[in-house]
């Protein structure tokens, strides 16, 4: 797994699904933002190893949110290095197993909100070493920078900015890169866009934190899935994509999931998904055919009887 510099004190891991942040110059403290799936654990540690050193360790591990793609190698890292492992609050119930996120909505639109009927569900606890954010903004371990509070996408959502250099890790508040067409996950083309759409619960609150994030005006941003990107065309994209922000189509379209403190307290019901009934008459289908062509060969290796002589 490549260490790739994204600016000077933050470098970026690519994985398959999601993008993992180390904050800090070699040589001096540094946390680590986000941790992949699970299964991702010892190539995050040595790509820390050749960036900070062999016995080097995070002053913490921060989160944006817990979703699996997120949070899945948390806990490893964590033990392992024994460090704290720090959410919003709001993301405590989902990272302790005390509840599951509102149910993916797979009739969004996108090609993504397609795709992620495939995707599991599953949450992941963190135990222990799971850590509230402080009050006021600060981000542990990450000295000069603050966290900003944008739920949308997950109750707790957050995003850390630098300030002084105008550097943001948005999670997945937007992303970098356009998840609702094939050809643009497959190109991976930079574009600020929305958040992942079959994952996102309020779409208000969603439109909203893209706002604050445009009145941030970051100069820098690396998202949670995408390209970084760099320059006044961060800005732009920001405040473009405030402007004009694209609504779902599906489950959460005009009534939003809720959750508090202890998890997820209302869900609207499933926007109907044709996908199985169509799953299920191709499969009936089959099924038929086959009998037809076995039929068929089988009328085809029977010998034709013969007239009896009289």
């Amino acid at each position: 797994m490549a260490v790739e510099e994204m600016t000077l004190g933050v470098a970026r891991l690519r994985t398959l699904l999601a993008n993992i942040y180390l904050v800090g110059a070699p040589g001096g403290p540094w946390a680590l933002v986000d941790t992949g799936t699970p299964g991702n654990a010892a190539r995050i540690r040595g790509a820390a190893e050749r960036r900070f050193g062999r016995d080097a360790r995070p002053s913490a591990i921060l989160l944006t949110h817990g979703h699996r793609d997120h949070a899945g190698s948390a806990r490893e890292l964590a033990e392992y290095w024994d460090v704290n492992i720090y959410a919003h609050r709001l993301e405590r119930p989902f990272l302790t197993g005390k509840s599951a996120y509102p149910p993916k909505d797979p009739m969004a639109g996108g090609a993504f909100s397609f795709l992620s009927r495939f995707f599991p569900s599953s949450t992941v606890d963190l135990g222990e070493r799971l850590r509230d954010l402080p009050e006021g903004g600060e981000a542990p371990g990450l000295a000069g920078w603050r966290w900003h509070f944008t739920p949308g996408h997950a109750p707790g959502h957050v995003c850390f900015f630098q300030r002084d250099e105008r550097v943001l890790l948005a999670g997945d508040a937007c992303v970098t890169m356009d998840l609702d067409s094939a050809m643009g996950i497959v190109a991976q083309e930079p574009r600020i866009s929305r958040p992942p759409a079959p994952f996102t619960y309020d779409w208000d609150q969603a439109q909203q934190s893209v706002e604050l994030l445009a009145g941030l005006r970051p100069m820098a941003i690396g998202a949670g899935h995408g390209e970084p990107m760099f320059g006044p065309a961060v800005a732009a994209g920001l405040a473009d994509l405030a402007r004009d922000f694209p609504r779902p189509r599906g489950r959460y379209a005009s009534d939003p999931a809720r959750a508090d403190e202890t998890g997820v307290v209302f869900v609207p019901p499933p926007a109907d998904d044709p996908a199985p009934k169509i799953a299920v008459a191709a499969g009936l289908a089959a099924v038929a055919l086959g009998a037809v062509m076995a039929l068929s060969r089988r009328d085809k290796e029977r010998p034709i009887p013969r007239l009896r002589e009289s």
